[in-house]
């Protein structure tokens, strides 16, 4: 799966999250850049991804991320194995 396609899903678990998409998603995004991409939701977005994609972060992944762009490396990684 391409970075792209990747990057898409990713659109895809943001918009049905937070029912908007007023917002870009670039390598350098964080939640600052994203409106309604709070605590509560960041959960609920990473749930929708780790469905969408059928992998699960690990703890440590998760508190390593700190944009998009970690976001998508992580889960390029996870596809991998």
């Amino acid at each position: 799966m391409s970075r792209e396609e990747i990057l898409s899903k990713v659109k895809e678990a943001f918009v049905s999250v937070l029912a908007h998409e007023n917002f870009k998603l670039t390598d350098e995004t964080t939640a600052d850049d994203v409106d309604g991409w709070e605590s509560i939701t960041h959960m609920m977005i990473i749930t929708e991804i780790e469905k969408s994609f059928n992998i699960k972060f690990k703890l440590m992944d998760l508190m390593n991320m700190n944009n998009i762009g970690d976001l998508l490396n992580t889960i390029e990684l996870e596809l991998q194995q």
